[in-house]
């Protein structure tokens, strides 16, 4: 193994489509079908191999599901080998089918490439090839890229080095977009090139083997030791060791890093599926994130990695959030929590809508990014811009040795494990659980008084052991769910803090059911989305017992007055709530800035039991993939 450099000032002391590839002593074939099923949850239209067997080059791909295509395939027509690289494709260039499906070869057959990513300029290069002979099989760009290499590979002949990682050197030298790849070549049956920009690629190290992956849940059965290689990195793989070169620069920062999650927590184990199984770890997440984080002597919480003296810190005079998705829906309860405990102005932003408008960023402010794979292509081009500008660029993510995490100036990381189900659930309320922990830390540097803060904080800690009691209303949520399954449209409502859940809620519904539903402030119903409200249109309201609680009761009231069904999250002992709505799902009493929390918990659960109610695939839900590493 060689390693060219070593990286320095992690921040941490402590796309969609997948890949994976293997060059070892073992049949290559099992090993890429196990880790292409540990990618599903990323979401797919087809999946394929291609297995160096000697001097051939065996492929075998198929659109559909892996069990119904690619697997049976497999079966029918063995491909034995020791090198291969294999790929799960969500169609981006190409509607989704057999010829579309990854991987894809050369002109010669001879190189086959798997590739995740946009090749912008695929076009101008593929008109470029058409006048130059080649011919195209797909409507993929990533075909010509494989040709495009194919090409280079043709010239190189008789010089020396590498041909092979020459070849994919000299093409995306050519290119313009994102990628992550691996490439194989039947003339060379111990080799994989990798490549990344953009696309996130790793090198899984073994015993006189190696692993290249979009992900590490595709290799960590067998080995817990792994390279996440950077922007413009070019690895060339051999069972024996690796090389990484790097187009922009004369060396390439490596760092070794180890899984900090095992083979068992990627499982789905008892639970039907994932997204339940991850439902019911939010109790122990939750710890996680608290976990040596509260100081009760300090009345404050404390970080590892922020990369922020106090000084710095208290200089802060803005904070812009960035985030996408359920992401962006935690960034907005963040807004509340640091604009109510630190009295620090907060302004949220869509990821991709901060990259393309002139976000005006004075001289304190800082950035913060929340993502739960540290890989999200909009959430990373964000922050990359912060820093460009020249400000200080922090993150809240999940993933240790992600994109985000390295490229970020000082962060935090959530401690929530793998998260596998495309619908997120526990990163969703560790990320809160995180943000409020640092409002408090911002909070103390400011004008939060030491009685609130330490409210705030026995509050934190009492977490755990009260979503477990929400976890004993699960059969009442999965009656409650049979009651609604065949509603065809929600809302949701809340306020302050809880509206941004009330979106969550819609989201996780639509996510995973197919209903059409919304969210909204419980104040805006009666300036337009009110005509709505029919006996067929069921509203799920928060209404905790907090400052706003007589505001939402009487907006409740509305509701109510229009005959619509009302599913009502309320605080445990309220009594008036019982005599405006038929069905109540109970929260433990709390400080008000975490109802957030515990409120997500029976939304989450109360949209799994309908989407099976509906028999929709919770864990793959249409369409959607869990990390989109593509704008």
């Amino acid at each position: 193994m060689i390693l060219l450099a070593q990286r320095t000032g992690s921040w941490n002391k402590n796309n969609m489509c997948g890949i994976i590839g293997y060059v070892g002593r073992k049949p290559a074939s099992p090993i890429l079908l196990e880790g292409l099923r540990r990618l599903e949850y990323r979401g797919y239209d087809s999946a394929g191999v291609a297995v160096v067997n000697h001097r051939d080059m065996l492929v075998r791909k198929k659109k559909g599901k892996i069990d119904e295509g690619l697997a049976r395939i497999l079966k029918a027509a063995p491909a034995p080998g020791y090198l291969g690289i294999a790929h799960t494709r969500w169609a981006t260039h190409g509607v989704p089918s057999d010829v579309n499906s990854h991987p894809h070869l050369d002109a010669s057959g001879r190189i086959a490439i798997v590739h995740n990513g946009i090749i912008e300029n695929h076009e101008n290069i593929k008109q470029k090839l058409l006048k130059a002979g080649h011919k195209f099989r797909s409507g993929t760009d990533t075909e010509v890229l494989a040709q495009l290499i194919g090409d280079y590979y043709e010239k190189n002949a008789g010089k020396n080095g590498d041909r092979l990682t020459q070849a994919v050197t000299d093409a995306l030298r050519e290119v313009i977009g994102t990628y992550g790849l691996a490439v194989v070549c039947s003339e060379n049956p111990h080799t994989i090139v990798g490549a990344r920009r953009g696309s996130p690629l790793i090198i899984g190290i073994g015993q006189d083997e190696h692993f290249v992956a979009s992900d590490a849940n595709a290799i960590v059965a067998h080995t817990k030791k792994v390279v996440y290689l950077n922007d413009y990195d070019i690895a060339t793989i051999t069972p024996e060791r690796f090389v990484v070169a790097n187009l922009g620069a004369d060396t390439a920062n490596v760092q070794i890093s180890n899984l900090e999650f095992s083979q068992e927590d990627a499982a789905r184990g008892k639970h039907p599926h994932f997204m339940l199984k991850e439902i019911f770890e939010q109790s122990q997440t939750v710890q996680n994130a608290l976990r040596g984080r509260i100081d009760f002597e300090g009345a404050t919480a404390k970080f590892g990695g922020l990369n922020m003296s106090p000084a710095e810190l208290r200089s802060i005079d803005r904070i812009v959030i960035a985030a996408s998705g359920t992401s962006w829906h935690a960034a907005l309860v963040g807004e509340y929590l640091i604009e109510e405990l630190a009295q620090l102005p907060v302004e949220v932003e869509f990821a991709h809508e901060f990259c393309y408008r002139n976000c005006p960023l004075e001289k304190n402010t800082i950035l913060l990014v929340l993502s739960q794979s540290g890989e999200t292509a909009d959430t990373l081009a964000a922050l990359r811009e912060a820093r460009r500008r020249g400000h200080r660029a922090l993150a809240i993510i999940n993933v240790v040795g992600s994109t985000i995490a390295r490229e970020s100036d000082g962060g935090i990381y959530m401690h929530a494990g793998p998260e596998i189900g495309v619908a997120s659930t526990k990163a969703f309320t560790s990320t809160l659980t995180v943000l409020t922990l640092l409002a408090v830390h911002l909070g103390r540097l400011r004008m939060l008084s030491a009685g609130r803060a330490l409210e705030i904080l026995h509050a934190l800690e009492a977490l755990p052991k009260q979503i477990e009691k929400l976890f004993t209303q699960n059969q009442a949520l999965k009656k409650l769910g049979r009651k609604y399954h065949l509603a065809e449209d929600f809302f949701f409502l809340g306020r302050g803090p809880t509206f941004p859940i009330a979106l969550e809620g819609a989201l996780k519904l639509k996510e995973i059911s197919y209903i059409h539903a919304e969210g909204y402030s419980a104040a805006e119903m009666k300036h337009g989305p009110i005509a709505l409200i029919d006996a067929k249109t069921p509203t799920v309201f928060l209404v905790p017992q907090d400052s706003m609680y007589e505001k939402t009761m009487a907006n409740l009231a509305m509701i109510r007055a229009r005959k619509g069904p009302i599913i009502a999250l309320a605080t445990e002992g309220d009594k008036q709530i019982q005599k405006v709505a038929k069905d109540v799902v109970y929260l433990p009493k709390t400080n008000e800035l975490l109802y957030p929390i515990l409120a997500s918990i029976p939304l989450q659960l109360f949209a799994y039991h309908i989407a099976v109610a509906r028999g929709c695939d919770v864990d793959k839900p249409r369409n959607l993939a869990k990390s989109v590493t593509v704008e």
